[in-house]
């Protein structure tokens, strides 16, 4: 359906007339006869569009106007009235209603209207998805990206969500690679199909095939019926590859083949898909890296990256750092209802000076540690569980960069915070599981 009507007249002729219009141009429609029967509608799902008589027999429809709005704030309600004046057109709108028809009205003028009511709708729900999403990326509504790397992200995200294009969103762990995701998706014009993700390092290798492309009954042990892929699930949406780096190799193979091919065969099976769906691939390890190190195929590469979205970690943009914080401190001091006013000089410097391994997803985690924590008005450099120094027993061998040698101090410092519990150690850290057991390797940390 493309999208949901509601009719709100007492007149059934009328009711049937807009039904088998609509109906015709494939939307579903809802009629209601009165103003109860609308009061009883507005606890039910709320339609994308309302066609609302002002003449009802037990109420005005102005009167009913606000109350509508309130409940269904996202509707678009279009006034229907027999008896239209400048005045009357004028308050309906003042309350809310986006556009006022006069009785009576063809076919042609209802579809017309009807239809530029929803794409009315939908560019204020793309606008939603764009506040939304730079919101979640920001830490809150209040805040505007201070650094220049920021605001070029979110123009370039802007300009190349509506192309069908791939696009593969590059950073390090906790920087909002996945919200960049949700955002080129919302914008897209594939957002009201599917958006479907798979984290590439979470599958095991026996079994990442068959998630992917499908597969037919017996095609392996436990294969006991046919299952379809997540190419075929995201059929006329959006498919996230998520750490695309950590696919084998040989799958990485397949996957291009079918990026090529635009078809999808099931492990095991004969019989070839169409594959319509729009390819967004993230990767926390530098693109050129992971191919020298063979874990990430060139040609895929260039075939999936024909947009490349890098988000910069937190210590290169520190003058986010703190507006972030601040945003996210109010938030969870009204989840925790607490009033807390800010941070002191003191504990702003913290926050400054950090690297923030973990990036955003890190210093989140950390300000509702501290919300929890602070027993003043404002949080103290001491409610906050990250430090700028080393000491000398945590100091890594001189092969790391310095950047590398503060990461590994910090994942050593939640390890014996957390008692060595690497679970609660990658919460904090704003990072995966997985990602921790990497660094953990990487670093060679004892635990």
């Amino acid at each position: 359906m493309k999208a949901k009507i509601m009719i709100v007249d007492d007149e059934a002729q009328l009711r049937d007339f807009v039904r088998t219009i609509l109906q015709r141009e494939g939307y579903e429609v809802i009629e209601v006869a009165d103003a109860a029967g609308l009061r009883t509608a507005l606890e039910g799902p709320q339609p994308d569009i309302v066609l609302l008589d002002l003449k009802l027999p037990d109420a005005d429809g102005l009167t009913l106007l606000p109350q509508l709005k309130r409940k269904w704030a996202d509707t678009e309600v279009i006034v229907l009235t027999g008896y239209g004046s400048i005045e009357v057109a004028v308050e309906a709108t003042k309350l809310g209603a986006y556009y006022f028809q006069p009785k009576p009205f063809d076919a042609s003028t209802l579809r017309l209207q009807v239809d530029r009511a929803v794409e009315h709708k939908q560019m204020n729900e793309e606008n939603s998805a764009l506040r939304r999403a730079i919101s979640t990326m920001s830490g809150g509504a209040a805040p505007v990206f201070q650094s220049q790397a920021m605001k070029t992200v979110v123009r370039l995200v802007e300009r190349v969500a509506p192309a069908d294009v791939a696009v593969l969103i590059t950073g390090e762990s906790g920087t909002g690679k996945e919200v960049v995701a949700d955002l080129l998706h919302a914008l897209s014009p594939r957002n009201k199909g599917p958006l479907i993700k798979i984290n590439c390092a979470a599958l095991p290798r026996e079994l990442i095939e068959s998630e992917l492309f499908g597969s037919v009954k017996g095609a392996y042990t436990g294969a006991q019926q046919d299952r379809d892929g997540l190419f075929r699930q995201s059929e006329g949406g959006t498919l996230l590859l998520d750490e695309l780096s950590e696919m084998p190799i040989d799958t990485q193979s397949k996957l291009l083949r079918v990026l090529q091919e635009k078809t999808v065969r099931p492990v095991g099976g004969k019989t070839v898909y169409k594959a319509d769906c729009r390819i967004i691939a993230s990767t926390n390890r530098v693109p050129d890296e992971a191919i020298k190190q063979g874990k990430l195929r060139e040609d895929l590469y260039y075939r999936i990256s024909a947009i490349n979205i890098y988000l910069p970690p937190l210590r290169e943009r520190r003058e986010d750092i703190v507006p972030l914080a601040s945003a996210f401190l109010k938030r969870f001091t009204a989840q925790a209802n607490r009033v807390l006013t800010g941070f002191s000089p003191a504990a702003a410097e913290v926050l400054r000076k950090f690297d923030w391994p973990g990036n955003v997803r890190q210093l989140q985690n950390e300000v509702q540690r501290a919300v929890l924590m602070a027993e003043g008005k404002v949080v103290e450099a001491h409610d906050l569980a990250v430090n700028t120094t080393k000491s000398a027993e945590d100091a890594p061998d001189s092969n790391f960069t310095l950047m590398e040698a503060m990461e590994r101090n910090t994942i050593v410092q939640v390890l014996k915070e957390t008692r060595g519990n690497k679970l609660e150690t990658a919460k904090r850290l704003g990072i995966g599981r997985q990602t921790l057991y990497n660094k953990i390797k990487a670093y060679s940390i004892e635990t």
